[in-house]
């Protein structure tokens, strides 16, 4: 059978039933292709596959250079696209159901040190039209653990000055309130201050000198930027600014799970891998200043 009209069905079904974004379902399009692809090479029905043949996909994968993570990825698109079949009734039984993916080694993510945030912060003069907005951003990023599409998308009206809240709208539009520390407030009454009258007007924070939000390729520039004045070596991002809000909030004893909340992940497992950086940095702190730990020769 023609994986175009199955095709056609599983998108319709990931947009209307899942409501997932419009990048999702082309990645999951792209998953399913390739299974589609791998069909027409030996002559295979799709509706005809079993747990073997979706083995040997897999294996194909790796015969292609694909790595252990994509290859996991490509795996949750071809099981959604199983699940959609068997819900239709249009196979019978689910050939993915007990297949699992390629083991991930977790990559722990690069983090600044308290100080490191403070070099950086430094960096910018804020005599410059632009800096009282710059300083703003980073003092945000940094007491909120945004992403930066959350970033470039806060609004005035999503700051409680009184209640030192903000709301933030995250993955698939779900919103969360993260507290935000009076430093990084402060910031954002001084930025309304100085902004022109084109800023002040506009309903976004984060804007240029004509009043339109920031990109996401600007704020990379300005970290980069001020990183490369710090005299910091280590590859930053926006990110990066999460991960330290992450491991400076774990390594100070708070609550995991209320780490979760305000990270917007949700599972906690994701937010489980700043316990291995805290358990790292425990270590390491503990190793440099105990006095009976020397050098073994």
């Amino acid at each position: 059978m023609s994986i175009h009209p199955l095709l056609n069905g599983f998108v319709a079904f990931l947009l209307l039933e899942k409501s997932l974004s419009a990048n999702t379902i082309a990645a999951y399009k792209e998953d399913v292709q390739l299974l589609a692809n791998y069909c027409s090479r030996y002559d295979l029905d799709v509706l005809q596959l079993n747990q073997e043949h979706i083995s040997l996909f897999l294996k194909d994968l790796v015969e292609l250079s694909f790595s252990a993570r994509s290859q996991a990825r490509i795996l949750s698109g071809i099981k959604a696209f199983f699940k959609y079949l068997d819900l239709e009734d249009m196979i019978e039984g689910n050939p993915t159901e007990l297949i699992s993916g390629p083991k991930i080694s977790r990559k722990l993510p690069v983090f600044l040190s308290i100080e490191e945030i403070d070099a950086l912060i430094k960096t910018i003069d804020l005599s410059e039209p632009t800096g009282h907005r710059n300083k703003s951003l980073l003092e945000v990023l940094y007491s909120c653990g945004l992403r930066v599409s959350e970033l470039i998308g806060l609004k005035w009206s999503d700051v409680y000055h009184k209640e030192q809240y903000i709301r933030v709208v995250g993955k698939n539009n779900k919103e969360r309130l993260v507290p935000i520390a009076s430093t990084a407030l402060l910031d954002l009454i001084l930025l309304k201050e100085s902004y022109l009258d084109e800023q002040k007007n506009s309903k976004y924070i984060f804007t240029s000198k004509t009043g339109k939000n920031l990109s996401r390729v600007m704020v990379f520039y300005i970290i980069k930027d001020c990183a490369r004045k710090a005299g910091i070596e280590k590859e930053i991002s926006p990110h990066t600014f999460r991960h330290s809000f992450a491991t400076h909030l774990v390594e100070r004893g708070a609550d995991l799970r209320a780490v979760q909340e305000m990270l917007g992940h949700s599972s906690i497992t994701t937010t489980e891998i700043y316990t291995h950086l805290s358990n790292d940095y425990l270590r390491n702190t503990i190793l440099s200043f105990h006095p009976r730990n020397k050098p073994i020769v």
